[in-house]
C-alpha cells in the first residue's frame, strides 16, 4: 500500500495550483464592510443611540440599559440586512483562543408567535459556561456561572464562514464573583491606568492633553505548508511543532527566502484571507517571505491598542480557516521546525495624547525634546525595573523552543536604543547631583534636536538581537511567541510604565514643592532615572556568549525556562504593581500563573506523548523493516560464498541502525517513566519544572538525536513521515 507520505507528494505534484482566488480590486471597497462602525452606526442608530455609543467609545462611559436597546435594534437592522440569522459574545477567554457560543435571533412569544429579537440586555450581558475554562483554582467545575459583558471600545463585527454569517459582539469575560478570566479585561485597566499617568505627567508639557492612548502594530510570522503533508505528520497535528526530522540539505543558508518572489500558491491564499480581514476592518499592510523556508509574514498599520489585540487575535482564525480552501496549512508554532527560524510576533508600541503627539517621537523645540525624552527614559527605567515581570509576560512551552536561538532574541531582557540617543542619553547624565545652578539652565536651552537626527527612521539602525528595541518613534517587543496574545504583554508593558510614571510625577513634583523650576526639577529626574536604568541598554549582539556573560555581571536576570520565568508573576513587587495600579488583585495573579504553569505542562506532555507515539509506532517499525532488508541481503550473500568485505557496508549500516533503535527504544521508555513520576506531583509549579527538567530537557533532544540519524540511514522507501526538505520546499 503506498504511504500516506508518498501519496501526498503525488497529490502535490499533480494538483499544486490551489483554490483560485478573485479578489476586489479596491481595498477601500471592502474594508469594514463587515463592521458596524461608527458611520454604519450614524445610518442605523436614533440621535440619542449615537452619541450615547459615541461617548462610551471616546470617553469611557457606560451605556444606559434603556439607550442599550437602541443600539441591539440597530445592530440587529444591519446585520439581519447582511443576511445574519444568530449572534455571539465574542472574547478571549486564558486557553490562548477566542471562544463564542452562537444564539439565533430567533424566539417565540408566549401566546406561540415566532419572532426576531436582539434585545439590549443581551446585548450587554450573556452568561456562558464558566467552570471549561481555565480559571487556576477561582472557580470549581460545579461553580460554572461566568459573565460576558460587552466592550463597545471595539466595534461589533460579522464573521462570514460558509453559506453563514453571525455578528460578533466583543466582550471580557468574568467569573460570577468578578474575577477576571480573560485577557481583555485587564488590558483595558492596564490602558486606562497607563491614561492617567501619562496625561499627568504630558500636562507638565501640554495642558491640553486629557487622553493618552497606547498604539500597537504587530508583525505576525506563520509557516504555510501542504495540508496532506500536515496530516501525514502527527506530531504538527497534536503539538503544532515537529518533534523529529533532520535538516535538509538546503535549509535558509542561502538567505534566498528572506522577501522572495512569493510562492503563486501561497499568494493566492494570502490575497484570499487579506480580503477577509478588510472586510473585517483589519488594516492589513505589508506581506512577505521570511528568512525560514516556507515562512511568511503580515503586519497592518498601528491601532490602539485594544482593537490591535482583537483584530490579531481574530486574524489567527481567518487565516487558518481560508488556508483549508486552498488546501494549505497555517503554522503559528513558534518553533515548528528544528534548525530554521522559528516565529515571533513583533509588538510594535508607542502612546498618542489626544492633541495628536506621538509621545516617542523627538519635535522640533526643546520643549517638545523634553516631554520625548520624558516619556522615552521613562519607558526604558520601566522596562530595567521589571524586566522579569516583561521577561514572564511572554514564557511558553512553544517560545521557549524560539528564545535564544539564532533569530529570536535571548531571555535576558535589555534594551536596545542606537548610538544617536545613546550620545543623547551620555550627554544628559554627565552632570549629575543634588545642586540645580545656572548649568541646568542652560542644558534646558540646547535644542537637544541636534543630537537626535531629524531622520530618526533612518538614522536608528535596527538590532534583530534585542527583545526590546527602539526603531525610531516606537519600541518593538520583539520578543513576543507567534501564538500569544497580544494582550498579556501589552498588559504588562502598560502597567508598569503606568507604574514608572506614577513614580516620575512624584519625584518632580517633591523637587518643584522644594521650590526647583518645574523644567530643571524634570531634567534632574531624567538624569537620576538614566543613571538607575543605564545597566539594562544593550547595543551590541544579543545572541552571543559574551552578552550572556556581561548581563550576569549587570546582574540582569537570563531565566530561559517558562516554569521559573513565571514566578516573577507572584512576587511581592508584582502583587504591589499590579494592585496598586488596578489591574490585577492577588487572587488574580496567583490564579494566572497556575493557569500558565497548567498550560506548560499539558504541552510538554502532548509532546512526550506524540514523541513516544511516534518512535514505537511509526520510525522504529520503518527501521526495523529496512533493518530486516539489510539481514536478508547480508544473509544472502554469504550463503553464495561472497567474501565479507563485499556486504561491509551494509554490515556497518546495519550496526549503526541497530544501535539507534536500541537507544531510542531504550529513551522512550525512561521518558515515559520520567513522565509518570512527574504526574504523580500534586503542585503545579514542581510539576511545571519536573516536566521541563526529567522529561523535556532530560530526553527530548537525546530522543531526537537518534530518531534523525534513523532518518539518514533507513531507505527513503520505508520512511513514513513527511520530510523536512518535502514539508518545506513542496507546495
Amino acid at each position: 500500500m503506498e504511504s500516506l507520505r508518498f501519496k501526498a507528494i503525488n497529490d502535490l505534484t499533480t494538483n499544486s495550483n490551489g483554490h483560485p482566488f478573485e479578489g476586489a480590486t479596491r481595498i477601500t471597497g471592502i474594508f469594514g464592510e463587515n463592521v458596524f462602525t461608527l458611520k454604519t452606526a450614524r445610518e442605523f442608530l436614533s440621535d440619542e443611540a449615537y452619541k450615547s455609543l459615541l461617548t462610551s467609545i471616546r470617553g469611557g462611559k457606560k451605556i444606559d440599559r434603556a439607550v442599550a436597546n437602541q443600539i441591539s435594534a440597530g445592530l440587529r437592522q444591519w446585520a439581519e440586512a447582511k443576511g445574519v440569522t444568530h449572534f455571539t459574545h465574542w472574547f478571549q477567554p486564558l486557553t490562548g483562543a477566542s471562544a463564542e457560543k452562537h444564539d439565533s435571533f430567533f424566539t417565540i412569544k408566549s401566546d406561540g408567535t415566532p419572532i426576531e429579537q436582539f434585545d439590549g440586555d443581551t446585548l450587554i450581558q450573556q452568561e456562558p459556561d464558566a467552570s471549561s475554562f481555565p480559571s487556576g483554582g477561582l472557580r470549581a467545575t460545579f461553580e460554572a456561572r461566568g459573565y460576558t459583558a460587552w466592550d463597545p471600545s471595539s466595534p461589533a463585527f460579522i464573521m462570514d464562514i460558509g453559506y453563514g454569517k453571525t455578528l460578533c459582539i466583543p466582550t471580557i469575560f468574568v467569573s460570577y464573583t468578578g474575577e477576571l478570566l480573560d485577557y481583555k479585561a485587564p488590558l483595558l485597566k492596564a490602558l486606562e491606568a497607563l491614561n492617567k499617568s501619562a496625561v499627568d505627567v504630558c500636562n507638565y508639557f501640554d495642558k491640553n492633553v486629557t487622553k493618552v492612548t497606547a498604539t500597537l502594530g504587530w508583525e505576525q510570522e506563520y509557516f504555510v505548508m501542504d495540508e496532506a503533508m500536515f496530516n501525514c505528520r502527527p506530531d504538527l497535528v497534536m503539538s503544532g511543532r515537529t518533534v523529529f526530522g533532520h535538516p535538509p540539505a538546503k535549509g535558509q543558508q542561502l538567505e534566498d527566502h528572506y522577501f522572495g518572489s512569493i510562492p503563486e500558491r501561497v499568494y493566492s491564499f494570502m490575497r484570499d484571507y487579506e480580503q477577509e480581514a478588510y472586510k473585517l476592518g483589519i488594516p492589513l499592510r505589508t506581506r512577505h517571505n521570511e528568512v525560514a523556508p516556507a515562512q511568511f509574514e503580515c503586519a497592518p498599520i498601528f491601532e490602539e491598542v485594544s482593537v490591535a489585540v482583537d483584530h490579531n487575535t481574530l486574524l489567527m482564525d481567518v487565516m487558518e480557516r481560508v488556508a483549508r480552501r486552498h488546501k494549505l496549512k497555517v503554522l503559528l508554532h513558534e518553533k515548528p521546525f528544528a534548525g530554521i527560524n522559528g516565529s515571533g510576533k513583533h509588538n510594535n508600541w508607542s502612546m498618542a495624547t489626544d492633541t495628536g503627539v506621538n509621545l516617542l517621537a523627538p519635535g522640533k523645540t526643546p520643549k517638545t525634546n523634553l516631554m520625548f525624552l520624558t516619556f522615552f527614559v521613562n519607558t526604558i527605567k520601566a522596562v530595567h525595573d521589571y524586566a522579569d515581570i516583561l521577561r514572564a509576560s511572554i514564557a511558553s512551552a512553544g517560545n521557549d523552543h524560539r528564545l535564544g536561538a539564532n533569530e529570536a532574541p535571548p531571555a535576558i531582557i535589555s534594551v536596545f536604543i542606537g548610538q544617536y540617543l545613546s550620545k543623547v542619553l551620555a550627554d544628559v547624565k554627565q552632570r549629575v547631583g543634588d545642586k540645580f545652578d545656572e548649568q541646568d539652565e542652560a542644558i534646558l536651552k540646547l535644542d537637544l534636536h541636534r543630537s537626535i537626527p531629524e531622520l530618526l527612521l533612518d538614522n536608528t539602525d535596527r538590532n534583530r538581537t534585542s527583545p526590546f528595541a527602539f526603531t525610531g518613534n516606537k519600541f518593538e517587543f520583539r520578543a513576543v511567541g507567534s501564538t500569544a496574545n497580544c494582550a498579556n504583554p501589552m498588559t504588562i508593558l502598560n502597567t508598569i510604565l503606568a507604574d514608572t510614571l506614577r513614580q516620575f510625577k512624584k519625584d518632580v513634583d517633591s523637587l518643584i514643592e522644594k521650590g526647583e523650576k518645574k523644567e530643571i526639577a524634570i531634567m534632574h529626574v531624567i538624569r537620576e532615572y538614566i543613571v538607575e536604568s543605564e545597566k539594562v541598554l544593550f547595543e551590541g549582539d544579543g545572541y552571543s556568549e559574551e552578552w550572556h556573560a556581561e548581563a550576569k555581571k549587570r546582574g540582569l536576570p537570563n531565566i530561559p525556562t517558562t516554569p521559573l520565568a513565571l514566578d516573577a508573576m507572584v512576587t511581592e513587587k508584582a502583587k504591589h504593581l499590579f494592585e496598586s495600579n488596578n489591574v490585577y488583585s492577588h487572587v488574580e495573579l496567583e490564579a494566572r500563573h497556575e493557569i500558565e504553569l497548567e498550560k506548560y505542562v499539558k504541552k510538554v506532555q502532548i509532546e512526550a506523548r506524540i514523541m513516544g507515539e511516534l518512535a514505537t509506532s511509526h520510525i522504529l517499525p520503518a527501521a526495523i523493516r529496512y533493518q530486516n532488508v539489510l539481514i536478508t541481503n547480508i544473509t544472502g550473500l554469504k550463503e553464495i560464498g561472497l567474501a565479507e568485505s563485499t556486504y561491509a557496508n551494509q554490515k556497518q549500516i546495519l550496526e549503526k541502525i541497530s544501535e539507534h533503535i536500541d537507544k531510542a527504544s531504550g529513551m522512550v521508555e525512561k521518558m515515559i517513566d520520567a513522565r509518570k513520576k512527574c504526574n504523580a506531583i500534586t503542585d503545579t509549579r514542581e510539576k511545571a519544572i519536573a516536566y521541563c527538567t526529567d522529561v523535556k530537557e532530560a530526553y527530548f533532544d537525546q530522543i531526537r538525536y537518534h530518531v534523525d540519524k534513523l532518518e539518514l540511514l533507513v531507505g527513503d522507501q520505508y520512511w513514513l513521515l513527511p520530510k523536512y526538505r518535502e514539508m518545506l520546499f513542496l507546495r
